[in-house]
């Protein structure tokens, strides 16, 4: 159907498609992605459809699905501009969090960057994190302002993850000393025998993740200077007994799996111009039976006491595989597990 001279052609929102122009083609294809699958990932999250035409790329649908998908759009194309890179998680953390903005903002100091609309990131030698669901964005703002922070919730919710990632930047930042990172040298429901080696070789294998964590955030020849130095210590919780910590960043990992006198041992170490930071999941306690989660004792007993918070996670927060978040959510609705 063809329009007249006098019949004017339909304006985008009469045809409910918003126009957004990117006028840098080589980052458009990079906001596109191979085979266009990030526009495909952006479509099946939000039930729209983008067509790209040129440097521009129309999308269509209702209006308010039309505004999120380009508010994302416009948001992962600001990151490719500052340099960043766009992947699956990027995407399903700007639509998770509904964001609006330029992707331009102000230093809150030199430690947390905060931008319109509530953007956090964290800045770390390797890489920039960003918190993608609320509950995260607010476990961020709460690292920062608390000297004690509890991070309460299942596992691929990014708690010991975006912990480390704060601890790097305070500590890049001049803000502490030291980072210490430590977690109960408790076996997840296996015997694995004697293991071979000196003590770090026997403690190695239980602290991996807080290895990979850190990993993450600094280059690899940067790390062992720094543990070399002790500027970075990874130790089971029983070698905290006897110390007090200050001016560190102190993050205690599986506290599910720390007993009561543990917790209280480990609390108890807090020193002057330290944060701490204690994450632990209620539903993985490989404690024997009978024996009481100093996690939880420590939520009863501590909750309502200045500069202490509570943070929480649930399956929505997971930010793994998607098929994670279903496996959680499938566990917790039985009550044989």
């Amino acid at each position: 159907m063809g329009f007249s001279a006098l019949t004017p052609p339909p304006s985008p929102e009469e045809i409910h498609e918003t126009l957004l122009e990117f006028p840098d083609n080589r980052l458009l294809i990079d906001l596109c992605g191979e085979f266009d699958r990030n526009l495909a990932q952006v479509e099946n999250k939000l039930g729209v459809q983008i067509v790209r035409r040129g440097n521009l790329l129309a999308v269509v649908g209702d209006p308010d699905a039309r505004d999120m998908a380009a508010d994302v759009l416009q948001s992962l194309y600001a990151k490719l501009e500052a340099g960043r890179t766009v992947d699956a998680g990027e995407i399903d953390g700007e639509i998770r969090m509904g964001r609006s903005g330029d992707g331009t903002g102000s230093r809150d100091g030199d430690q947390i960057e905060m931008f319109g609309a509530g953007r956090v990131e964290i800045k770390t030698r390797k890489k920039t994190v960003e918190p993608r669901t609320e509950a995260q964005k607010a476990y961020v703002q709460s690292l920062y302002k608390n000297e004690l922070c509890f991070g309460i919730g299942p596992a691929g919710t990014g708690k010991t993850y975006i912990a480390v990632a704060v601890g790097v930047n305070m500590f890049i930042g001049g803000h502490v000393d030291k980072i210490i990172l430590s977690r109960p040298a408790v076996e997840a429901g296996e015997r694995l025998g004697f293991l071979p080696g000196d003590m770090k070789d026997k403690v190695d294998p239980y602290m991996q993740p807080l290895y990979d964590a850190l990993n993450d955030f600094l280059p690899g020849k940067q790390v062992a200077k720094l543990i070399e130095e002790k500027k970075i210590e990874i130790a089971p919780l029983a070698f905290m007994r006897g110390r007090t910590l200050s001016n560190a960043f102190v993050v205690l990992d599986e506290a599910q799996n720390a007993t009561t006198m543990q917790m209280k041992m480990f609390l108890t170490r807090l020193g002057e111009g330290s944060r701490m930071v204690i994450t632990g999941d209620r539903t993985q306690v490989d404690l024997p039976r009978g024996t009481a989660s100093g996690l939880a004792d420590a939520e009863r007993l501590l909750k309502g006491i200045d500069k202490i918070s509570f943070n929480y996670f649930t399956a929505k927060d997971v930010v793994r595989h998607p098929l994670v978040a279903r496996i959680i959510e499938a566990y917790d609705s039985d009550d044989n597990v």
